[in-house]
C-alpha cells in the first residue's frame, strides 16, 4: 500500500539515542558515510525479454563489532528504499543505528523506483476518476512494452537476493514496512536459507492486497471507533463511525455520486498516516451529514495538497505494474481486455452479504481490480503466495488506527511463525515505527534484535499530536462577545494547527492554503502565519504562531490579532496551550 512517511518522528526518536549473476560497480556520487553500489539485474530472468536494470544500493557500515546486515525495504509498491530511508542523513543514520545496533544497514531502490530507472507514465497523474485510471494504466502498460510483466513481487524478491549476493552477505535480516512486508515474506519463502530474522511493520499479507479491498472496508468502522475511544471525538460527533457509514452510503447509493463516496473513503484511509487529517475528519464528516459540505471540501483540499508528485519519490507506474502483475484477479489470463469488466462484475455479484462490512459491493472499487483490466497478465511469474515460510524469529508491529493493513491480517501472518511476536500500538496508524511518538515500538525492536527480549503484546496509547477538532461553527453569522470570540479563536488555531500537520508541516515549503470561511494560512517549518484566517463567519485571525513543543500533543506559542465584523477585537497570546489577553466588543 502506498505510504507517506511522517518526517518528524525519526527526529524525535533520534534524540534518544538468482538466475543471472549480479554485477557490482562503485557509484560516483555517494555520501561520505556510505558505500554506494550499482547492482545490475536482468529485466527478465528467463532471457526472453532482453535488457537490464541498474539497482542503486546504499550501505551504511555497522559501528563496533558487526552482527550482520539489515535490508530495509520501503512500502508502496513504488517507493525506493534508498530514497525513503536516506542513510546518508546523519539523523536517519543515528535513528536506524539505534533500532539495529551493531548491524550494517542496506537500502536499495528496487527496479522501477528511485534511482533504479523509476517508471514514469505521466498520464497517470492526470486521471480524474477510476475509469480514467484504468484507461491510462493500459496506456502505461503499452508504453512499457514487454517489460511491463516483470515488476511483480517475485521479481522484486529476486532483485533483493541479487543485492545480497553482490554485497557478500549469507544470511540477512529483512525489515519491511507496508508493501515491504509482503516483499519480505515473499523473499523468506523463496530464499529461506538466507533469512536470519524478519521485522514486519504494518503487514500486507501474502494474499493481500485484496483486489476489491474488502478486508479494508470491513475493518474500517471498528478502527474509526478505536480512534474516538474514550470520548475523544465527543465534541465533534456522537458517533464518528456512524457518520462515516451514513454519509458514504448516501453518496454510494447512486452512480452519479459514487465517485464521491470512493473519494471520501480514500481520504479517511489516508488519515491513518496523517494525524492532522485525522483530527479534521470527525467534525467535517458530521457537518456534511447535517448538510454543511464546506468543511469536508476543505479536508479534501488538505488531502490533495500532500500527494507525492515525483516518480523518484514515488512511482505511480511502478505501483500499478507491481499490483497488476501480482494480484489474483477474477479473470482467466487469456480473457480479452474487453471482457474483463464483466468478469469483475460477476465476481462482485457473487460476494456474500457483509463482504464489505456496512458498505455495498460498489465499495469494491477501493481495490485495484478495475485498475488492471487493461494490464497484460503476466505469464512467467512465480506465484506470490508462499506455500511455506521459514522458522525464524519474527517481530511484527500493527497500529491500532491502521485503516489500510488491519491488525487482524497481521495476527494471521504472525501466527504462521512459531517464533513470531506481534506488538499492537493502539494510538498510531500505518507505518508504526515512523509514526509512534512513544518510542515503545522502537525500544521493543531494539531490545528484541539486540538481546532477544520478548516484547510486550501492546504499547500504551499515546496522546494524539492534535486532538480531534470540536464541531465546526455554523455557516451563519453570529455576534460574539469576548468569551465566545476567545473560544472561536482557540478553535481556529487548533484547526490551523491540524492543517499545518496535514500538509507541509516541518517541510518549510511555505504552502498557502485557504481558510474554511476566508483568509489563508502560510505554513513554515516551525509554525504558520494566519492572514484573515477564518473558520466562522465574521471572526478572522491574523498573526504568526510557532510550534513551541512538538509533543504529542503539539504546543503552540505566539500572538494573534482578532478582527471581523462579528468578533470582539484585540490581541491574544498563546502560551503552553492557553490563550491570554483581553478582547473588546
Amino acid at each position: 500500500m502506498q505510504h507517506r512517511v511522517l518526517a518528524f518522528v525519526p527526529v524525535v526518536l533520534a534524540a534518544l539515542i538468482a538466475s543471472a549473476p549480479a554485477v557490482a560497480a562503485r557509484a560516483d556520487a555517494c555520501p561520505a558515510a556510505l558505500t554506494c553500489t550499482t547492482v545490475t539485474v536482468p529485466i527478465d530472468r528467463s532471457g526472453t525479454v532482453p535488457g537490464t536494470i541498474p539497482l542503486h544500493v546504499e550501505e551504511l557500515p555497522a559501528k563496533g563489532t558487526p552482527r550482520g546486515a539489515v535490508f530495509l525495504v520501503a512500502g508502496g509498491p513504488g517507493q525506493g528504499s534508498a530514497e525513503a530511508y536516506d542513510l546518508g542523513s546523519p539523523t536517519q543514520a543515528e535513528w536506524l543505528r539505534f533500532l539495529y545496533p551493531g548491524y550494517t544497514l542496506v537500502s536499495y531502490d528496487d527496479r522501477g523506483t528511485g534511482r533504479s530507472d523509476a517508471l514514469d507514465c505521466p498520464a497517470l497523474d492526470t486521471a480524474s476518476s477510476s475509469d480514467d485510471e484504468a484507461v491510462v494504466a493500459g496506456q502505461c502498460a503499452a508504453q512499457l512494452g514487454p517489460a511491463a510483466s516483470f515488476y511483480s513481487t517475485a521479481d522484486h524478491a529476486a532483485d533483493l537476493d541479487a543485492v545480497r549476493q553482490a554485497l557478500g552477505f549469507d544470511r540477512i535480516v529483512v525489515s519491511g514496512v507496508s508493501y515491504g512486508t509482503k516483499l519480505a515474506l515473499a523473499y523468506a519463502a523463496a530464499y529461506p536459507q538466507h533469512v536470519e530474522r524478519l521485522v514486519l511493520d504494518s503487514i500486507v499479507a501474502p494474499t493481500q492486497p485484496d483486489p476489491f479491498a474488502a478486508n479494508v472496508a470491513r475493518a474500517l468502522p471498528a478502527t474509526l471507533a478505536h480512534y474516538c475511544a474514550g470520548g475523544l471525538c465527543s465534541q465533534a460527533t456522537p458517533s464518528y463511525p456512524a457518520d462515516v457509514v451514513a454519509l458514504v452510503n448516501r453518496f454510494g447509493a447512486t452512480s452519479a455520486t459514487r465517485e464521491t463516496a470512493l473519494m471520501l473513503l480514500r481520504i479517511i484511509i489516508d488519515s491513518d498516516l496523517d494525524p492532522g487529517l485525522a483530527a479534521e475528519l470527525p467534525a467535517a464528516v458530521h457537518a456534511a451529514r447535517g448538510g454543511d459540505i464546506r468543511p469536508l471540501v476543505h479536508v479534501m483540499l488538505l488531502d490533495g495538497s500532500s500527494e507525492v508528485s515525483s516518480p523518484e519519490d514515488f512511482s505511480e507506474a511502478n505501483y500499478i505494474a507491481t499490483s497488476c502483475d501480482d494480484q489474483p484477479f477474477p479473470w482467466d489470463p487469456s480473457t480479452p481486455f474487453a471482457e474483463r469488466d464483466a468478469s469483475l462484475q460477476a465476481a462482485l455479484d457473487a460476494m456474500p452479504a457483509g463482504a464489505f462490512g456496512p458498505f455495498g459491493t460498489w465499495a469494491g472499487e477501493l481495490g485495484n481490480a478495475d485498475l488492471c483490466t487493461d494490464w497484460p497478465t503476466p505469464v512467467s511469474d512465480v506465484p506470490p503466495v508462499p506455500a511455506a515460510l521459514p522458522d525464524v524469529p519474527v517481530l511484527a508491529f500493527s497500529g491500532g488506527l491502521d485503516l489500510r493493513t488491519p491488525t487482524s491480517d497481521a495476527a494471521a501472518v504472525v501466527a504462521r511463525f512459531p517464533q513470531g511476536h506481534l506488538v499492537v500500538v493502539p494510538g498510531v496508524g500505518h507505518s508504526v515505527l515512523t509514526a509512534d511518538p512513544s518510542t515503545c515500538s522502537a525500544l521493543a525492536l531494539r531490545n528484541w534484535i539486540s538481546g532477544n527480549l520478548t516484547p510486550a503484546a501492546t504499547c500504551p496509547r499515546s496522546k494524539p499530536y492534535v486532538a480531534p477538532l470540536a464541531a465546526f461553527p455554523g455557516a451563519h453569522a453570529t455576534r460574539h462577545d469576548a468569551a465566545s470570540t476567545k473560544t472561536l479563536v482557540t478553535q481556529t488555531l487548533r484547526e490551523a494547527e491540524a492543517v499545518w500537520l496535514a500538509t507541509s508541516g516541518l517541510s518549510g515549503s511555505k504552502a498557502r492554503l485557504p481558510g474554511l470561511r476566508g483568509g489563508h494560512v502560510v505554513e513554515t517549518r516551525d509554525g504558520f502565519t494566519l492572514v484573515g484566517y477564518s473558520i466562522a463567519p465574521g471572526v478572522a485571525v491574523n498573526g504568526t504562531v510557532r510550534i513551541a513543543k512538538l509533543g504529542p500533543p503539539i504546543v503552540l506559542s505566539g500572538t494573534v490579532h482578532v478582527v471581523g465584523a462579528d468578533a470582539a477585537h484585540g490581541a491574544l497570546t498563546f502560551r503552553a496551550g492557553t490563550l491570554t489577553g483581553r478582547l473588546a466588543a
